[in-house]
């Protein structure tokens, strides 16, 4: 019986997450991410690497040196603005440098892409394929935004802390 209370408090909780101003602040940072992506991507398309503009002709080596111009940039802006603005009430709280956070955070978001391909993948043959792009964007947006609230801008200190005082406790006794 209190197993299955606490599983309710559990997912109350996590609801209590996904429905928060941290998750719209979330959702404003990737929005601005698009549109780094996008500009990054033009930029290097049009003016780095001069792609041909031939119908029907692509330049594989260019575009995919563009997108990953743009996913990188893209990726270093929101987590940066996830840093300062979405979890700035953690600063406090951080006891790893910011590369570290960084990788972290670059794992998270490497997850919730090979999983919205997946998804995306899995659900087209049974609904139309925007659609099913959409659905997978928003459940892997859920997935990346709670990952990145527990472990990359998690309360890793207050942990560590109340370990440290669990074992003085025990050293005590």
């Amino acid at each position: 019986m209190r197993s299955g209370f606490n599983l309710r408090i559990k997912f109350a909780s996590l609801l209590r997450r996904i429905f928060s101003l941290r998750f719209l602040k979330f959702g404003t940072v990737g929005v601005s991410g698009i549109v780094i992506n996008q500009g990054v991507l033009y930029i290097a398309q049009e003016y780095i690497f001069h792609v041909s503009h031939v119908p029907g002709e692509v330049n594989w080596w260019g575009l995919n040196m563009s997108l990953g111009m743009a996913i990188y940039f893209a990726t270093l802006n929101n987590f940066f603005w996830n840093r300062l603005w979405t979890w700035a009430d953690r600063k406090h709280h951080y006891d790893r440098p910011w590369p570290v956070q960084f990788g972290q955070y670059t794992l998270s978001c490497g997850l919730s892409i090979a999983l919205q391909i997946l998804f995306t993948n899995l659900m087209a043959p049974h609904v139309y394929y925007l659609i099913a792009n959409f659905i997978a964007i928003i459940f892997t947006s859920v997935l990346n935004f709670i990952l990145n609230d527990i472990w990359t801008f998690g309360r890793v200190k207050l942990l560590s802390s109340s370990k440290t005082r669990n074992k003085s406790s025990d050293d005590a006794a």
